[in-house]
């Protein structure tokens, strides 16, 4: 890691707080990427609180937004993001084959209507920039506009968490139990 581990002892009155926030929320601790981005205490706390409502308030939670956090970190080949969500994911009802397809950069066969209405919203913004009519009726269609805007900010959200993890370089547990990325020609 590029980072050194943080600790609360060498911690900033500022950072120390964010820590607490952090620390006493549904998280419960202090992940790989706040740890990064603690180190601008006051954008940590801001990002935190959006990550904390992507995951824990969202009318998307669950399935859906697991599947959304899976979409950005296949796109930016995070590793310890694909590690954290995949098995998130699965529990939470993705099938195994959705989540495979999708790790080998393939279109995955058998989603669900909302999966692909996900998939599609995602993956078009991402790779194109903008969302064609077809793509953001069918989303609004399957979630509503707040929905739509959920789906924006998961991504949004778990492109910054991705790059964290990438510019600090976060290792990944090799425990076995979740398939790494495979890499992408």
């Amino acid at each position: 890691m590029r980072f050194k581990p943080i600790t609360e002892q060498n911690m900033s009155d500022a950072q120390r707080e964010v820590f607490h926030e952090i620390c006493n929320g549904p998280r419960g601790h202090l992940g790989p990427p706040s740890s990064v981005t603690i180190r601008s205490p006051e954008l940590a706390r801001h990002t935190q609180k959006v990550g904390e409502y992507i995951r824990f308030g969202s009318p998307l939670r669950g399935r859906i937004m697991e599947f959304v956090i899976l979409i950005a970190a296949r796109y930016w080949s995070s590793q310890y993001v694909w590690y954290a969500h995949y098995p998130l994911a699965i529990k939470d009802g993705l099938s195994v084959e959705v989540a495979a397809d999708l790790a080998h950069g393939r279109r995955p066969s058998g989603m669900k209507d909302d999966e692909a209405a996900a998939y599609d919203f995602c993956t078009e913004l991402t790779n194109t920039k903008e969302v064609s009519d077809a793509v953001f009726n069918n989303a609004i269609k399957h979630f509503g506009e707040l929905g739509v805007v959920d789906l924006m900010g998961g991504s949004a959200y778990y492109t910054l968490q991705s790059m964290a993890l990438k510019v600090n370089q976060a290792e990944v547990p090799n425990d076995g139990k979740v398939p790494p990325l495979p890499k992408l020609s």
